[in-house]
Formats: C-alpha cells, structure tokens, sequence
C-alpha cells in the first residue's frame, strides 16, 4: 500500500502502488511492503528514532517477517528529480526500489558492491534512472557533479 502524506504533482499513487509491488517480486520480498511518503519532520522523527539521527534523509526500511515498510522523503526526492534532470515519479521509484532491497536483507554500506550491482541490474528492468548508491557513494564512479549536495540528501539506508 502506498500512503501519500505529501502529494507531488504529477504522482498518481495507484502508478506507484503497481510499480511497488513489481519491485517487491522483483526483490523476493514475501508478506506486504507499505511505502510512506511523507515530508522531511516525518522522515527526520523516524530517523532520530530508529537510527539515532536527528536529520531527514531520503528514504528509510524496516524490514519485519511478514514483509516490511518504507519511509520516503517527499520533499528530498522533488530535489532530486530536479537535480538529476528526472521526473518526481521517476525519483520516487528509484527511493521504493532500493527502499525493496533493504527489506530484502541488503546493505550497500557493507556488502563490496553486491546491492549495487543487483540494483543497476534491476534499475535497468524496471527502466529508470540514476541508482540511489551512485550517488551515494561517490567512491563507486559517480561524477562530481551527481553527488548530493548536502547531507540532508543523502542516503541513510536500512533502519533496524
């Protein structure tokens, strides 16, 4: 199920609630995935909760045994879909798709490059842009200019 506490314009919910659910088989993600998209407060309360960070950040997991839920940052994807010439649709995608790859036990913080890999292969599937862990990891043959620009736009992964 898609909640969208903060609508964006030219994003219809039923569009991301079929692109979510190709994205959890495409992950091997059993059970039900709920995806919140909501406003920087929203995402900087759960982050500050369940990770320790008083900042928002893009997009958050928390996997459960019956499936799991994300958080993503409304505010933090319109950025990004604009500093990365994409629709918001597109940015929002991107941010369920690597939200889905932490459900399913991934960690691009330690893991040599696996959930990248597995991303861009998937990112190519599904057609859409740039890959979360590009950007980043700048270490990973991003170009200076995608990097985020401030820390507020990076990425925080999985919480626990």
């Amino acid at each position: 199920m898609i909640i969208l506490e903060r609508a964006t314009r030219g994003v219809r919910q039923a569009d991301l609630g079929r692109f979510a659910g190709r994205a959890q088989k495409l992950a091997g993600i059993p059970g039900t995935v709920d995806v919140l998209i909501a406003d920087n407060r929203r995402l900087r309360a759960l982050n500050r909760r369940f990770r320790g960070k008083n900042a928002p950040t893009d997009v958050l997991s928390f996997p459960h045994a019956a499936g799991g839920d994300i958080a993503i940052s409304a505010e933090i994807a319109l950025e990004n879909a604009g500093r990365y010439r994409h629709s918001p649709a597109a940015e929002l995608k991107i941010l369920i798709l690597h939200g889905m790859l932490h459900l399913a036990g991934h960690d691009h913080e330690h893991d040599d490059g696996q959930m990248a890999r597995i991303e861009a292969r998937l990112r190519a599937q599904l057609k859409l842009p740039s890959s979360l862990i590009s950007r980043a990891h700048p270490d990973r043959g991003v170009r200076r200019e995608q990097r985020p620009a401030s820390k507020k736009q990076a990425h925080n992964g999985r919480a626990r």
